[in-house]
């Protein structure tokens, strides 16, 4: 069992920055790929982005690519979401996910509770 809990949302004005974090806690969480999903009000929950247990390959989806940048540091059983230049499209509820590479990027077995991201124009 592997818990997830996200932390680093907030406000921020269009084109600003937030960092998000994700502590992993629980029984080989380090050998979990882990991502990062989103979910904004009326819409469908997103991929956003996804990192291997080494960190050897991480893949973004289009809306995200240049912008944001996601990271991980096994040692302190914490992944990243480095987001730059926001826009107001970007505002949702943010997600952490772990699981297979495969899993993590379509069902992944675990998922924080969410973090809110609200970016104004």
């Amino acid at each position: 069992q592997v818990q997830l809990v996200e932390s680093g949302g907030g406000l921020v004005q269009a084109g600003g920055s937030l960092r998000l974090s994700c502590q992993a806690s629980g029984r080989h969480s380090s050998y979990y790929a882990m991502g990062w999903f989103r979910q904004a009000p009326g819409l469908e929950r997103e991929r956003v982005a996804s990192i291997s247990q080494t960190s050897q390959v991480s893949d973004y989806a289009d809306s995200v690519k240049g912008r944001f940048t996601i990271s991980r540091d096994n040692a302190k059983s914490t992944m990243y979401l480095q987001m730059n230049n926001l826009k107001p499209e970007d505002t949702a509820v943010y997600y952490c996910a772990a699981g297979d590479w495969f899993g993590v990027r379509n069902r992944p077995d675990y998922w924080g509770q969410g973090t809110q991201v609200t970016v104004a124009s």
